[in-house]
């Protein structure tokens, strides 16, 4: 019964060459990995109903999209599997309200919001005072990524009051307006990338969304070492083995995070998009998760709550 070290659920076309760079890393250590497409997914869950296929680690970046993959999750749930990413606590930290607060209580600074309850529970929410928020802030759904739903420019209690209704199970956030300051005439924003204990910080475009890695010069001169301390700190926080923040230095000289946790990543190479992450961090990345399967390959008994004390030693 052929038994996988990996296993890699997709279903993103341009989630092709990152597939292709996770096959590579797997392969220089001697592993095997067995990808999942929409092409093959019938096949492989009639072989592993019929025991014919197993494997040991499972890292899904289909079933967020595509609800045919959740019998493929569903079942690495079920069995002797370790789950990079498990669904469950990518569900968890894809919730904005709940890692708002989360990130306070752990000391993450975050900007100044105010969190309003679902507008089917409650229409009419308290009083709330929007003058704390500056003149412009943003209204975003608690959950949902990609920018769906939210009013970046948003000025008036009218926006925030039809905002509520396009989605009206979804708690809401109004978060303040960041303003970076300029590091020699480039505003100090950062999309940052973790993956297994291993940050990669890039200077990030909020227009053109364009990524630029920071350099050893420029975190010594800028003093930009603390976006590594800031994901350290959000990763025991969301639990995730990969994801994204959006963080901005502000005036205080302060690191803030205005985007909390991005997952799945958008792992698109930059030499083949414009906005894709540099290939150099794809491959880092693939090498990491590379890495967490040869850890992991042995382990016969994973914990029964992933990601709740994880360590990352090497």
């Amino acid at each position: 019964m052929p038994r996988y070290d990996l296993c890699l659920a997709w279903n993103w076309e341009y989630d092709a060459d990152f597939a292709c760079l996770l096959g590579e890393a797997c392969a220089r250590r001697g592993l095997t990995l067995l990808e999942v497409t929409p092409e093959n997914l019938e096949v492989v869950l009639a072989e592993i109903g019929h025991g014919e296929v197993t494997f040991a680690s499972f890292l899904d970046r289909a079933s967020d999209a595509d609800p045919a993959f959740q019998p493929l999750a569903d079942r690495a749930r079920r069995r002797d599997v370790f789950r990079l990413n498990p669904q469950e606590l990518g569900q968890w930290a894809d919730d904005k309200a709940t890692m708002h607060l989360e990130f306070i209580e752990q000391g993450v600074h975050v900007p100044h919001s105010i969190v309003l309850p679902p507008y089917r529970k409650f229409p009419e929410p308290p009083f709330f005072d929007l003058a704390p928020l500056g003149e412009r802030f943003a209204i975003k759904p608690a959950h949902g990524g990609g920018g769906e739903g939210v009013i970046i420019e948003a000025s008036s209690m009218e926006q925030v009051l039809e905002a509520r209704q396009q989605y009206p199970e979804e708690k809401y956030l109004l978060q303040a307006h960041l303003e970076p300051v300029r590091l020699d005439g480039r505003p100090a924003w950062f999309r940052v990338l973790y993956c297994a204990g291993t940050v990669y910080s890039c200077w990030w475009d909020q227009t053109t969304h364009v990524y630029a890695q920071t350099s050893e010069v420029e975190e010594s001169t800028y003093r930009l070492q603390p976006l590594r301390e800031v994901m350290l700190r959000i990763a025991p926080i969301c639990r995730l083995d990969l994801f994204s923040s959006e963080i901005g230095l502000d005036e205080q000289g302060r690191f803030v995070v205005a985007d909390y946790v991005n997952n799945p990543v958008d792992l698109r190479l930059q030499s083949k998009a414009t906005d894709g992450v540099p290939d150099e961090i794809v491959t880092g990345i693939a090498q990491r998760l590379a890495l967490l399967a040869e850890v992991y390959r042995s382990n016969e008994h994973p914990p029964a709550t992933q990601g709740s004390d994880k360590r990352y030693i090497f």
